[in-house]
């Protein structure tokens, strides 16, 4: 005998394709559909309203199938509060907790609907009854006693949609190719870059040490002096290269201008930490007159907050270079919070690992010059990623040109 449940959706459910994609899963699962109402906005910017009625053979796969459409926006008619139960100890969840996406998400209790704060994937939902407030908790933060979502019932989720708009995003949307016109893509990125900056908006860069590599560090380093990088993350190696190049001309010993190695050049870059160890700091080592221009340069001169995330791999590592990767995972959460735009470029790890941390409206721009990588980085969700079959080389002397015409023109 089968069992069924109704649902319902609401919102821009059609262009973004979330009914279809309601659609796929629920057959995926074995389950079936029926359309009870369905409502269609009659212009761009009306909402559509869908409630179906889900058939599954069993309560199991039922809930299996509700679990999955639920991360699209689906939820139960009439729904109730969540269930919420302590924490029995520290790091320890209770079971049947509700893991995080990244999108949009509201919580009911006690008949009102809460925002969660501080969204972001693979978290635990804690409920403050006290304040009434809601708060994305990592695993690593929870607390005996904290109040944990349990099962989805009274979970909202709101997938971001598609622009009511066209932007610069749209003509874009979605796959990875090589055979895509790069140049076309980067102006199409500076002028996304240029509006968030009118508007007012936070754009942060997650850069690896081939930015160095190719030659491109003089170029972002143009880009964060002319005020277009508010938030730069990296890890060790980025820094430490950059100041080498500084210093000596050098990046993994060799010579940028010849492309040549330089004789000894392979200690360039223990060289490079020890003289920023001397100073104390990359910050100090810049008053001090050590480091006089490059991306690290430009960062102290315009008071550009970084997050130096360290690893196993770093030689040094420099004194302003967090080793303990959970302290720096909060320092990011800190200063990802109104966020407009990432770049992510040359970097896998950091990406996914910042890509993580962020809300699935930001928009994110994955350039790397493997297409796998870029495949793993806009897997993770987002609604608003463009990957750029790119080297660092190439991206990023031809955006700080883009930027510089059009701001220009404007």
């Amino acid at each position: 005998m089968q069992v069924f449940r109704e649902v319902e959706l609401e919102g821009h459910i059609i262009d973004s394709g979330i009914m279809t994609k309601v659609f796929d899963k629920i057959m995926d699962k074995g389950g079936n559909f029926e359309i009870i109402v369905f409502d269609v906005g009659k212009r761009k910017t009306d909402p559509s309203y869908a409630r179906l009625r889900i058939n599954a053979d069993d309560d199991q796969q039922l809930a299996g199938i509700l679990s999955e459409i639920h991360r699209y926006g689906a939820h139960l008619l009439e729904e109730k509060d969540v269930t919420v139960l302590p924490a029995e100890g520290n790091r320890i969840v209770p079971a049947g907790f509700y893991s995080s996406t990244h999108h949009p998400t509201s919580v009911r209790y006690h008949g009102r609907l809460i925002p969660v704060q501080h969204i972001k994937m693979d978290c635990l939902i804690v409920v403050d009854p006290l304040a009434m407030e809601a708060r994305c908790t990592p695993l690593s933060k929870l607390k005996k006693g904290d109040l944990v979502v349990v099962g989805e019932e009274g979970v909202q989720v709101i997938p971001p949609e598609r622009p009511r708009q066209v932007s610069n995003f749209e003509f874009m949307h979605g796959t990875v190719s090589p055979e895509r016109p790069s140049e076309t893509i980067i102006a199409k990125v500076a002028a996304e870059m240029l509006e968030l900056k009118r508007e007012g908006g936070k754009i942060a860069l997650v850069g690896g040490p081939a930015i160095i590599h190719t030659g491109a560090a003089p170029a972002l380093a143009a880009i964060i002096r002319k005020g277009y990088i508010d938030i730069l993350f990296a890890g060790n190696a980025l820094a430490v290269h950059d100041i080498e190049y500084n210093l000596y001309g050098t990046s993994l010993g060799m010579d940028l201008c010849t492309g040549k190695p330089v004789t000894g050049g392979h200690k360039n870059h223990l060289s490079a930490i020890s003289e920023v160890m001397r100073s104390g700091s990359i910050r100090k080592a810049v008053e001090d007159g050590v480091i006089t221009s490059g991306i690290m340069y430009e960062c102290i001169r315009r008071d550009i907050p970084y997050v130096l995330a360290g690893s196993i791999r770093d030689d040094g590592p420099l004194p302003d270079v967090i080793t303990d990767s959970m302290e720096a995972q909060d320092r990011m959460l800190e200063l990802i919070p109104g966020c407009s735009m990432v770049l992510m470029v040359a970097t896998l790890l950091h990406s996914v690992a910042v890509g993580n941390c962020l809300p699935s409206y930001v928009k994110t721009i994955c350039v790397d010059i493997n297409p796998s990588s870029l495949t793993k980085l806009m897997d993770r969700g987002t609604m608003h990623a463009i990957g750029v079959v790119s080297d660092a080389g190439t991206f990023l002397p031809f955006l700080e040109e883009q930027l510089e015409i059009q701001s220009r023109e404007c």
